[in-house]
């Protein structure tokens, strides 16, 4: 595919930064609100829609993306960005312009806040009809297990996406029994949730044939979000209404964390982060 457009992280972090700071009283606000149990904040329209529509128009054919399928998930994913267009790199790292990590550890209270390079277990995702993301606490730490993992950052571009499509958001911050509280994957929208042993989150099936896209960045701190928080591996869950998938779920989590006790990268080390010797 031909590289036709010149727009570059500079100018990206430029545009999210003065549109986050333009909002910054709201967005305290939203997530001081929700902190007691899963803080977060959404904020629409974050670029130009020229721009976030460029974003989806370059997004990968799933053909040439990672498929994870399993009773935990089932969606494509990439985090060696070289293999892609350029503007994808772009608004991945833009995210970690200093001055916009800095401006959203602020709204979320955190002292220290630091991108991730590396893309652990970020980079872009993409969902077609009937893929999802059972619920799940984020793997708590970075991949050299040094930093803790404290927030998401989720960056939808799918054009014209509806609540109905499914691929949305999910928090469960009163657990399984208690309803869920949605995020729309709405197209421009950023959303934002801070990750600790309690942030227990997924999402819905999508159920229409379209592909839901999303460019992911994870923050990490020197200090857990919580004093209770402890390391863990990604734990899956399954959905309310699956009582066997999540026994076989819970029982997968603490098989795998056990391993990690053992050996630090497991028995065979993540392959997703971006690798720039490539």
């Amino acid at each position: 595919m031909k590289k036709i457009h010149k727009v570059n992280r500079n100018q990206l972090a430029d545009l999210i930064f003065s549109k986050i700071e333009k909002n910054k009283d709201t967005l305290v606000k939203q997530f001081q609100y929700s902190k007691p149990e899963i803080g977060f904040f959404y904020l629409d329209d974050l670029l130009p829609e020229d721009i976030a529509l460029k974003i989806f128009n370059f997004f990968p054919k799933p053909v040439n993306m990672v498929l994870k399928k399993s009773l935990r998930e089932n969606k494509y994913v990439a985090a060696q960005m070289n293999q892609y267009d350029s503007i994808l790199e772009e608004i991945i790292y833009a995210f970690q312009d200093i001055r916009i990590v800095t401006l959203i550890a602020e709204i979320c209270a955190i002292n220290d806040c630091f991108p991730d390079e590396k893309l652990y277990a970020g980079g872009i995702s993409l969902m077609e009809e009937k893929q999802y993301l059972n619920p799940h606490l984020d793997n708590s730490h970075d991949k050299e297990r040094e930093r803790w993992r404290v927030l998401n950052l989720l960056y939808y571009v799918t054009p014209n996406w509806k609540l109905e499509y499914g691929g949305n958001l999910e928090l469960w911050p009163n657990g399984l029994k208690n309803k869920q509280i949605t995020i729309e994957s709405k197209f421009n929208r950023l959303a934002v949730m801070a990750t600790h042993n309690k942030s227990l989150h997924s999402v819905s099936p999508v159920v229409v044939n379209n592909k839901r896209c999303c460019v992911s960045n994870y923050y990490f701190s020197n200090s857990p979000l919580q004093v209770t928080d402890s390391f863990h591996v990604t734990s899956f869950r399954g959905r309310p209404e699956n009582k066997i998938t999540d026994i076989i779920l819970q029982t997968d989590t603490w098989l795998r964390n056990g391993i990690r006790k053992i050996f630090k990268k497991g028995i065979k080390e993540n392959p997703h982060y971006y690798n720039k010797e490539k």
